[in-house]
């Protein structure tokens, strides 16, 4: 009976039109294929960045804080999306850790983490049961589609003048030496 249903629908003119509508709405990125078990090794960016493009959006701690990334113009900024629940993101945590910890001392580049659920307590207790020297942030304004657009683990790298200049959606080992190029040559002004 079901193969007479299936032969019936394909033999529908229709049945391309309701796949390709019913396929749009599946947020198809590196983050998803995570989560169906492809490799995080073998993603690539998701997108070219688009080096006109400086985004500004304001944070708070759990302090209470603010910032703005307009405010670390001038300087290198590492910027992870994330949320505890999300086991992508608590994979990486260590990677991202340990980048931010090969830059200790250097004033020139900032890390943030920024929880996506704005749980700071929640977030910030993790960090430091885990040892995680990284600072956490919720966004108080509206966050660029082009910096995040609900998918995390995402992670972008601002230059010194504010532009995208590596954008990431999904998980990754952050102690890659591309990772580590990309953040000592903008350092250095290439």
């Amino acid at each position: 009976m079901s193969d007479i249903i299936f032969h019936k629908i394909r033999q529908t003119p229709q049945h391309l039109l309701v796949m390709l509508i019913l396929l749009s709405f599946v947020p198809f990125n590196s983050a998803t294929c995570f989560a169906f078990g492809t490799s995080v090794d073998k993603f690539t960016p998701v997108m070219h960045p688009d080096t006109t493009l400086r985004p500004n959006f304001s944070l708070k701690d759990v302090n209470g804080q603010t910032i703005t990334i307009s405010a670390l113009k001038g300087k290198v900024v590492f910027i992870n999306f994330w949320a505890t629940w999300c086991q992508p993101c608590v994979q990486e945590m260590p990677s991202i850790h340990a980048l931010k910890q090969s830059f200790n001392g250097n004033d020139s580049i900032v890390f943030l983490t920024i929880d996506v659920d704005a749980a700071l307590p929640k977030s910030t207790a993790y960090m430091d049961d885990k040892g995680f020297h990284l600072p956490v942030y919720a966004a108080t304004s509206a966050v660029p589609m082009e910096l995040y657009y609900h998918s995390i683990p995402t992670s972008t790298i601002l230059g010194k003048d504010g532009a995208i200049v590596w954008h990431y959606e999904g998980g990754k080992d952050y102690t890659s030496p591309e990772i580590r190029k990309i953040l000592t040559d903008l350092l250095a002004g290439k």
